[in-house]
């Protein structure tokens, strides 16, 4: 019996193993709250971003929400979003003692969700590829796709990111597989 129960206990561990990814973390930004995910620019997010620029600082969550997304020793993460386009312009603005400006919101509205990949210090893997998988696990073709110097940048449509299913990254590379499971939790704190 106790060699069964041994047996049992190393083959859920193996499983537990084989089957490890990375699960997202979202940072912390209470101010102002937000909890649709990543939509299209729309006069909500618009004035919402607007207000997550003016809190100026060295690095404001809301601004910076894809800093550390999802940590590995390969791969870094940055995204670039509608939201984060207006957020941005603002916080630059304010950072400089600037005047708050009235970012363009025709060109944020037209701006697609962006994830640019780099190798991280001290990595040797190059990222070949980059699949976003919703739900069930299946595949969301970017519409723009590009890599040079072991990273990559693809364009996606907003609603491969909707927060009404969780979402799987694969960061592709010659020698392995990189998986970062994004929950749905997550995904509407992402702006």
């Amino acid at each position: 019996m106790r060699s069964i129960v041994l047996l049992a206990l190393v083959a859920s561990v193996s499983i537990i193993a084989a089957g490890a990814q990375i699960t997202a973390r979202a940072r912390p930004a209470p101010n102002p709250p937000w909890h649709r995910g990543i939509v299209p620019v729309n006069s909500e997010s618009y004035y919402n971003a607007i207000e997550c620029g003016k809190q100026g600082g060295a690095d404001p969550p809301c601004v910076f929400w894809d800093t550390g997304l999802c940590p590995n020793s390969d791969f870094t993460l940055t995204w670039y979003t509608g939201y984060k386009q207006v957020a941005y312009e603002v916080w630059q603005a304010v950072s400089h003692k600037q005047p708050v400006p009235q970012p363009n919101y025709q060109a944020a509205q037209r701006t697609h969700v962006i994830i640019k990949v780099t190798p991280a210090r001290g990595s040797t893997s190059v990222l070949t590829d980059l699949v976003v998988k919703r739900g069930g696990g299946k595949a969301v073709a970017p519409l723009e796709r590009s890599t040079s110097s072991g990273g990559g940048q693809f364009a996606f449509d907003y609603p491969a990111f909707a927060p009404t299913a969780a979402v799987t990254i694969d960061m592709v590379a010659k020698d392995k597989t990189v998986s970062c499971l994004i929950p749905i939790a997550v995904l509407s704190q992402l702006r």
